[in-house]
This record gives structure tokens, C-alpha cells and sequence, in this order.
């Protein structure tokens, strides 16, 4: 394989996982979408490849542990965030289910955007026909859309530190 080649097979590499690293980031918007997981999938497609090329260092494998770690805390932060703001309201598990439920099916059968509504509008649903308070109703939907923003911002910060994890490896070292 001619040097040029290479070049050109790793700059391939490094923009695909880079692009996953990107709609990862970007689909972190949407509360279902594993963003963080989706990052972390294009880091280890990029760790076993640079492995089988030979370019793998001691300490390129400590920072794909090191963004390992941080996709498990991310992923862990985020249910613990929403389902603490939401619990403070005394939300129950079987409304928080319910709007999870609804996010998914209208996410799936629809587009993220929607299961983006469906989320609140599901738990406000749940809320209301458990509590005939509608009030009480806004207020938990009002702690779930916190909760969210909460943990947008929790898993948006750490994929930007999944990325520029990566970029050192990628570049750098």
C-alpha cells in the first residue's frame, strides 16, 4: 500500500468518525437518542481500526477509556437528572414510564421532533388524569422540561469533551 493511500484510507477515518462523533453531539437534542452511546460506537470503530493499523498507543487506549468513562457517566447523569427534577414534584414512575413511552413510540413512528413534544405532552396527559389537577399537571411537565434542559446541557458538555478527547488522540499524540 502506497503512502499516499494510507493517507487518503486515514483522512476517510478520521472524517467518518469524526461525522459520528458530530450527529452524536447533535442528536443529544432528543431525549430517547443515545447520542452519547452513538459517539462513543465511532470512537471504538476508530480505536479497533487504528489497532489493526498498528497505531495504537498506551496512552491513545487511556483516552478511549477515559471517553469510555465519560459516555457511562453521561448516559447514567442524564435518566438520574430528569428522573430527580421530575421526582421533586412527585412525579411517579408509571407517569415518568408513560411519557418515556410516548417519546419513543412518537419518535419511531413519526420524527425525533415530534417525540420531542410527546414527552411533556405525555407526562402533562398522565399528570392531569391522575391528579384532575391541571395545575398540579404544568408543574410536573414545568420540573420534566427543567429536568431536560438540565440534562441536555450535562450530556452536550460531556460530548464536547468526548470530542476533544478524541481530537488529541486523533492529532495530537
Amino acid at each position: 500500500m502506497t503512502p499516499e493511500f494510507e493517507l487518503f484510507l486515514q483522512v476517510i477515518l478520521e472524517t467518518l468518525t469524526l461525522l459520528a462523533l458530530i450527529v452524536g453531539l447533535l442528536g443529544l437534542i432528543v431525549p430517547i437518542f443515545p447520542g452519547l452511546v452513538v459517539m462513543w460506537l465511532g470512537t471504538l470503530v476508530y480505536a479497533i481500526l487504528q489497532n489493526a493499523a498498528g497505531n495504537m498507543t498506551g496512552w491513545k487506549w487511556v483516552l478511549f477509556g477515559i471517553i469510555t468513562i465519560l459516555m457511562i457517566v453521561g448516559s447514567i447523569a442524564d435518566n438520574l437528572i430528569i428522573a430527580r427534577k421530575m421526582r421533586d414534584k412527585y412525579v411517579p414512575w408509571s407517569s415518568i414510564l408513560f411519557a418515556f413511552t410516548a417519546s419513543l413510540i412518537a419518535s419511531l413512528f413519526f420524527t425525533p421532533l415530534i417525540g420531542l413534544v410527546a414527552a411533556p405532552l405525555g407526562l402533562y396527559l398522565a399528570e392531569n388524569r391522575r391528579l384532575k389537577n391541571n395545575q398540579a399537571a404544568i408543574d410536573a411537565t414545568k420540573a420534566y422540561m427543567t429536568g431536560w434542559g438540565w440534562a441536555f446541557g450535562a450530556r452536550f458538555l460531556i460530548g464536547l469533551v468526548m470530542i476533544g478527547f478524541w481530537m488529541l488522540w486523533a492529532w495530537v499524540l
